[in-house]
């Protein structure tokens, strides 16, 4: 069975991603050549899943809704009074 492919590595220059092993750039196991395969991070950004069609185009911030002073509403506003 393979591995789950994580969407946003923490350092994907780390690793070669070219298998399923998943080795260390500097110790590669699997014989894929001398030169790592990158991440699609490193070479389409960090939203190669939505431009892959792989992953929904939302992100946490999405999700969350807005923040700061903007998103409390006022005493007046709540009750419809000015």
């Amino acid at each position: 069975m393979s591995k789950r492919f994580p969407i946003h590595p923490p350092h994907p220059e780390r690793n070669c991603w070219g298998c399923d092993r998943y080795c260390k750039a500097s110790d590669m196991l699997c014989g894929n050549g001398s030169n790592r395969t990158q991440h699609p991070i490193e070479t389409l950004g960090p939203d190669w899943a939505e431009v892959l069609g792989m992953a929904p185009a939302t992100s946490p911030a999405d999700t969350e809704g807005p923040r700061g002073p903007e998103a409390k509403p006022t005493p007046s506003a709540a009750s419809g009074r000015s």
